[in-house]
């Protein structure tokens, strides 16, 4: 007996429309210096060694140049010389941002892999500023603040915001004390549940009014510290929520809700 034969399957008559790819997102890289139109802007060898040899851009290819100053502009990549690359601001993409939350987070140093992701994600949310701070049981980690602001800038550059966060040396928790401005509000994240839930702490808080968010250690504060801070007029102890959350997880829960209810997270992302 014979197998029945299969039907072949005939191809479809007419053009068949395949869905175009959109080109590939220019390159954002952040220009401390002036973004002029018409002018040229210089690259540092390391700005230069990443677009010519790990991307293996071109001369022409687009690059999108940005800082908080003059916001984002298209450029041109020229390549004058050997290992030399060169910026040529064609036209402005977005104005300079406008005022975003003035908000600092303060905290203490953590482990390295653990510290680079906080940095990355503060940066993600919209922080003004990274102050880290030696506490009484902070692990006496050394801080690369170049590797910080390098990976700040990284993470600026990914999340298309147009500032860079400021990112502070360490120093004593004491001395930053010492020195605070009377006007920025500071909001103790208090692991004990001596805080109000924060967002009913944020409830009514002033817009744009500057403002820290600072996170202890993972053995958190000592009694000392609490008792010390709790005696700050520009304190203001907040919980956040019934659980125990380790120091990279608490500073980013307390950046959100601060977005959320006090800061940026309202505002439309541009198109």
């Amino acid at each position: 007996m014979l197998a029945p034969r299969r039907a072949r399957l005939k191809p479809p008559t007419g053009k068949v429309e395949l869905p175009l790819s959109s080109n590939p997102p220019a390159t954002r890289l952040h220009i401390k210096d002036g973004l002029p139109a018409g002018g040229a802007l210089a690259l540092d060898a390391a700005q230069a060694h990443r677009l010519l040899h790990v991307l293996r851009l071109g001369a022409g290819a687009a690059v999108i140049g940005f800082n908080e100053q003059d916001g984002e502009w298209l450029c041109r990549l020229a390549v004058p010389g050997r290992g030399k690359a060169t910026l040529l601001p064609e036209r402005q993409l977005r104005p300079a941002a406008a005022a975003e939350a003035d908000l600092w987070l303060v905290f203490a140093p953590i482990k390295r892999a653990r510290l680079d992701w906080l940095v990355e994600k503060a940066t993600e949310l919209g922080v003004a500023a990274l102050v880290p701070v030696w506490t009484e049981r902070a692990q006496p980690e050394r801080v690369n603040r170049d590797r910080l602001v390098a990976l700040a800038v990284a993470a600026a550059e990914q999340s298309e915001r147009l500032s860079v966060p400021a990112v502070h040396e360490p120093q004593p928790l004491g001395r930053v004390l010492a020195a605070w401005p009377a006007a920025r509000r500071l909001m103790l994240c208090d692991e004990t549940g001596g805080g109000a839930p924060i967002a009913a702490a944020l409830a009514g808080w002033p817009p744009a009014a500057p403002a820290a968010l600072l996170v202890g250690p993972e053995g958190g504060f000592t009694e000392r510290e609490l008792d010390a801070l709790g005696k700050l007029p520009i304190v203001t102890r907040v919980g956040l929520g019934p659980r125990v959350l380790r120091a990279e997880t608490a500073a980013l829960a307390a950046l959100a809700v601060f977005q959320a209810v006090a800061g940026d997270g309202g505002r439309v992302r541009p198109r």
